[in-house]
């Protein structure tokens, strides 16, 4: 049987002439139609270039193809090397046959098109759709990928959405032209279990309705033990072990790859969550800060005069407060009002009321700094300025000097976050992933700050970068009593690092509490669904399941206000938000007992 994929001796560079050097060494892998291929690996391995390889794609990143065979059975039953195919004959194959699903949607997509227009561009180019047919197509791919409000997103541009909603929009894209060969880069880094879950029963359900090939690219073990048939270890442009996927997990030979499962991050279900700080502290400790009535709206308009037809309730009334020491995480899917929370406390967004106090118990000052990391450093570091100057810009800002002791204390944070004080004249694009972010945590920390924001600030690195950052952040926090507001949907990463959780839905805080109690006995239902979305390298062959539930709007028309919220105790320090039908039921129940 002739396999849908057979790459052999596969061997790629980057350069010109005498200065071209090969990254990948030799790459060998059969992948069969309707099966998953995990290509799994730190950062610099070799993933995604091989990946980019597959579909030509790298010949327009500077890279090259020098030696091997890449055959790739058609949809005609032709086989075809594409390491050797014209460029005419990959444009027809790319995006048609071969599909890519990118890990940075916001690099990928064109900031001045909608996305409706740019999904609608996949069907009329490989379906020959137009006009109304192909707005139906393009709503029907949003719906496919559980983005909310599809017809008014339709019009929405890239920077309006959040990363999550931006990746879902790639995956549509993707699946719009139902390709016999998928390669994903890690295309859920950036999404929140349940949604990730949904994400992986869209291409689950692909290929078995169309013996669609997958080739997943990831650095989480949990998923390849969910999705995967077979995985491919690489280290430094090489395949250091292939095989099916119990034995690569099971009994893994290679170092390399025990090393790599070892890194994992695993979910205890609150079992191994954070015991060094205990929440009775609170009454000799005044928290750091407090956040009272959080409510962040942005107006809707429709039509040509832009006639208000609402607001968006992206948070509403969200209460909580962060004592010295703590880590306050904050949970909950793509679009649920976490990052929104985090960049108003920021000023970055200007909350529609509510209040919220900053207090440094050291000394007793209001409105200390609250500095943020956020998820991807390498956005967030100016390339043209080296870490001397990144480190002074937080300073600058602030209204002080850079002096001798600004400069002393930069090189005592960078050998800190274990980066050599010789990096001081180095610029961001001489950092690996993982010293980059270490990098954006020693800037944030130049200013002193009472409260540190970290809005997935882990999310895009590697398992092992991941441990030691998240080791640093500890250690961090132990020494210097910083309290955390740490934005994530990695719940292994949340039970590591977090003491207590606030799970958000659709805007709104619906349960808060101690981490283990949380976790391990969740009481709202959305955070027992998010919880049973977590993939475990226990689970294996996962059979996804689509959600075909609806997601609440945060449209509200105008005038609109919510009822107030009710909580109830669920032991100590642990709260679930009553909904409206429990608030309905337990009346009924009232008036009957009387």
């Amino acid at each position: 049987m002739t396999k849908l994929l057979s790459v052999s001796g596969l061997k790629v560079g980057f350069g010109r002439g005498d200065q071209m050097r090969a990254v990948v060494h030799g790459v060998d892998f059969e992948l069969d139609a309707g099966e998953t291929l995990a290509i799994v690996g730190e950062s610099g391995s070799g993933k995604s270039v091989t990946a980019l390889s597959i579909n030509r794609l790298v010949d327009y990143g500077g890279g090259r193809i020098l030696d091997g065979r890449m055959d790739f059975l058609t949809a005609g039953g032709e086989v075809i090397d594409l390491a050797r195919a014209s460029d005419r004959r990959m444009e027809k194959i790319r995006g048609g046959e071969i599909g890519m699903i990118f890990q940075e949607p916001m690099t990928s997509l064109n900031p001045v098109l909608t996305i409706g227009e740019q999904i609608a561009e996949a069907f009329k180019l490989q379906r020959g759709l137009s006009g109304s047919a192909a707005r139906a197509a393009t709503l029907e791919a949003l719906d496919r990928v559980r983005i909310p409000d599809a017809a008014r997103r339709l019009k929405y541009y890239p920077h309006q959405l959040s990363g999550g909603m931006l990746q879902r929009v790639m995956i549509a894209m993707a699946l719009a032209t139902n390709p016999r060969l998928l390669i994903a880069d890690e295309p859920t880094t950036a999404l929140d279990v349940s949604v990730q879950a949904q994400i992986m029963a869209l291409l689950a359900e692909l290929r078995r309705e169309t013996g669609t090939g997958l080739i997943f690219i990831t650095h989480d073990m949990g998923l390849v033990a969910g999705i995967a048939d077979r995985v491919m270890v690489m280290q430094a442009g090489e395949v250091v072990e292939q095989g099916p996927l119990d034995r690569i997990l099971d009994r893994p030979e290679h170092p390399y790859t025990r090393h790599l499962l070892k890194a994992v991050p695993h979910f205890s279900g609150g079992r191994h969550v954070r015991r060094d700080h205990h929440r009775t502290d609170k009454t000799a400790t005044s928290p750091t800060l407090t956040v009272e009535g959080m409510t962040v709206r942005f107006p809707a308009t429709a039509g040509l005069l832009r006639r208000s037809i609402g607001a968006i309730h992206a948070v509403e009334n969200v209460d909580f407060d962060v004592i010295p020491g703590e880590t306050l995480a904050i949970v909950g899917e793509s679009g649920s009002g976490k990052s929104t929370t985090a960049r108003a406390l920021l000023g970055l967004v200007k909350p529609h009321r509510g209040t919220f106090a900053v207090v440094d118990e050291r000394t007793g000052n209001r409105r200390k700094p609250v500095q943020m990391v956020f998820q991807n450093p390498y956005a967030s570091l100016n390339p043209r300025l080296d870490v001397e100057s990144l480190l002074a810009e937080p300073v600058r800002a602030s209204g002080e000097r850079v002096d001798d002791a600004v400069r002393a204390r930069m090189a005592r944070l960078l050998e800190r976050v274990g980066l050599p004080v010789d990096s001081i004249r180095r610029y961001a694009h001489e950092f690996s992933g993982g010293q980059r972010q270490r990098l954006c945590i020693a800037r944030a920390l130049m200013v002193n700050p009472a409260v540190l924001v970290l809005d997935e600030a882990v999310s895009a690195l590697d398992v092992s970068v991941q441990a030691k950052v998240l080791d640093l952040l500890i250690d961090l926090q132990n020494e210097m009593k910083l309290a955390y507001l740490f934005v994530s949907h990695d719940m292994a990463v949340v039970e590591r690092i977090a003491h207590r959780v606030a799970v958000l839905y659709a805007g709104r805080i619906v349960e808060i509490g101690a981490a283990e109690a949380v976790l391990s006995s969740p009481q709202h239902a959305y955070t027992r669904r998010l919880i049973a979305a977590v993939p475990t390298m226990e689970r294996r062959r996962e059979i996804f399941k689509l959600d075909t539930a609806d997601i609440p709007t945060l449209l509200r028309p105008p005038g609109y206000e919510p009822a107030q919220t009710l909580w109830r105790t669920c032991g100590d320090d642990h709260q679930v938000r009553i909904e409206v039908d429990d608030r309905e039921e337990q009346s009924h129940a009232a008036a009957h007992r009387q």
